[in-house]
């Protein structure tokens, strides 16, 4: 549980995103330079439910690679050929959240991560146990967020109770099964911000 001065004693963070750069400016620019309109892909992830299920799919890890690249290519009417690595061709490490959760760990702080992935094999898996206590992948999981077994198994694989944790995501739907478990919730919009909002949580220092 959170200590008795509210202060939480784990961090649990999402990947693209949050310890990343933007992943939908990435994919703004993938859609320019496709010929397609900026947020094309944004809407069709809101609008067209052949494309949210085949990510879910894929993020469940039940289709592969290929498939799934095959498949969102016909989708947009484009070449799928390296479709995932173009898509995310401008998505670099967030090097202060980075170093945040790195010191918070070295702090003493339980650490995890909970990923929604569009595959499993391009996570730096020598990163992932230098940063974490724990590791939550959709892929390997054969759920995904919002599940909430995907946050208890990831309070769990870090160590603690659900309700020591803070959990921050950069998209706000992730966030309420979370807050239901009795995480304290950040959505990441400002890296900033959202180290000095870890910071008063967990009370240590991160910088």
């Amino acid at each position: 549980m959170a200590s008795e001065n509210g202060r939480r004693s784990a961090l649990l963070v999402d990947w693209g995103g949050v310890l990343t750069t933007n992943l939908f400016a990435s994919f703004g620019e993938f859609c320019t330079e496709a010929g397609l309109a900026p947020d094309a892909l944004v809407e069709a992830f809101r609008a067209n439910r052949a494309f949210r299920d085949t990510l879910i799919s894929f993020e469940e890890g039940k289709i592969e690679e290929p498939v799934f690249e095959q498949r969102f290519g016909s989708l947009l009417g484009i070449d799928h050929v390296g479709l995932i690595d173009r898509l995310f061709a401008r998505v670099g490490p967030d090097m202060a959240m980075l170093a945040a959760v790195r010191n918070a760990r070295a702090a003493g702080i339980r650490t995890g991560l909970i990923s929604n992935s569009w595959g499993t094999r391009r996570y730096d898996r020598a990163m992932l146990e230098e940063l974490f206590d724990g590791v939550v992948i959709s892929g390997e999981e054969g759920m995904r967020k919002p599940a909430p077994e995907m946050y208890v198994l990831g309070a769990e694989r870090a160590g603690v109770e659900p309700t020591a944790c803070v959990y921050v995501d950069d998209l706000p739907f992730n966030l309420p099964p979370a807050a239901e478990l009795g995480m304290a919730t950040v959505h990441h919009i400002d890296t900033t911000q959202t180290i000095a909002e870890l910071e008063r949580l967990l009370g240590v220092s991160l910088d």
